[in-house]
């Protein structure tokens, strides 16, 4: 079967890692079944993979991706919850493509229990985007920044995956939502999400009640400053920098929760997929490409400049 895999670990250019061709199918143990892929999305976590960060090189080569939607033997149509249980990681678990085969080719084997309907209402793209970057913001909305007690978000980084899922909730959830982003452009597409998009570190008109953080140091002073009393700020990643200085007169001051955050359960998962519905919200898709151009895929999302999530198609 054809299958996008890590050959090597190429910390400075990770591109020159990928490589695309022929792997044997997948032998589903006990209690795994195998599933044909129709369709998945990428995440930075996959360029982090080529890097060598996570993964060993006594794992190469490794098949990458972990979100996905397909079929399964019975003819079911699932989408891959990518959180495998894993006694040989310290924390205890593992995301596809770590330590087990991911969701980047025609088949993947996965836990059966970690397969979850795929609502009709969805399309195989759409539900292929949500697994990891959707299912991290609504995790970090909800359970870990317990939005339901709040009025007011801000979004840093607004345009990947994670962050721009999170406008889209939160807006859907009623709430006042700020995004910040570099780009004029991207800031043209927040607002018309419903969100008021400013520059990074711009003066807010309020204090938040909870901050979605993705970005790190270049922007963690920011969310400090436009914490309220009380407030939360949720961490899922740190693609400026993982050191930032931290203030801590005005955490103990303001009684800030600092957060961390990552993935969310598979019951969430089955949330999520219901809110969507019931708001009548769809994930945002920067691009799609046919599995024949995953290398162009992985191209585009190294770039930084998507709005939304890269997907493939399987069946193009």
């Amino acid at each position: 079967m054809r299958a996008a895999f890590a050959s090597a670990a190429s910390p400075d250019q990770p591109l020159t890692a990928l490589t695309v061709g022929e792997v044997p199918d997948p032998t589903p143990p006990e209690g795994w079944v195998s599933v044909e892929v129709r369709a998945a999305s990428l995440n930075h976590h996959d360029l982090w993979s080529l890097r060598g960060v996570g993964l060993a090189a006594d794992r190469l080569p490794m098949i990458l991706g972990c979100d996905a939607a397909g079929v399964t033997p019975e003819g079911d149509e699932v989408v891959i919850y990518p959180v495998v249980p894993d006694d040989g990681d310290p924390r205890g678990m593992s995301l596809l493509s770590e330590r087990f085969a991911g969701t980047l080719a025609e088949r993947v084997a996965v836990p059966r229990d970690n397969l979850v309907p795929k609502p009709a209402g969805l399309s195989f793209l759409e539900a292929a985007c949500l697994p990891t970057a959707w299912l991290t913001a609504f995790h970090m909305l909800t359970t870990r920044g317990r939005i339901e007690s709040g009025s007011s978000v801000l979004v840093q980084g607004a345009g990947g995956g994670v962050a721009t899922a999170a406008v889209v909730l939160a807006v859907a959830m009623g709430k006042r939502v700020y995004a910040t982003s570099r780009d004029p452009g991207k800031r043209e597409k927040i607002a018309a999400l419903g969100a008021v998009a400013v520059e990074p570190g711009a003066r807010l008109p309020e204090r938040v009640d909870v901050v979605i953080e993705s970005v790190g140091e270049p922007t963690f002073a920011h969310s400090m400053k436009c914490a309220a009393a009380g407030a939360r700020i949720v961490v899922c990643g740190a693609t400026g920098g993982h050191l930032p200085r931290v203030d801590l007169r005005r955490l103990f001051a303001m009684r800030l929760e600092l957060l961390g955050s990552v993935m969310g359960t598979l019951p969430e998962l089955v949330d999520l997929m219901a809110f969507l519905i019931d708001k009548d919200i769809r994930p945002i898709i920067d691009a799609t490409y046919g599995f024949s151009a995953v290398a162009d895929a992985f191209a585009h999302l190294a770039q930084g400049e998507i709005f939304g999530k890269v997907t493939l198609d399987f069946q193009h």
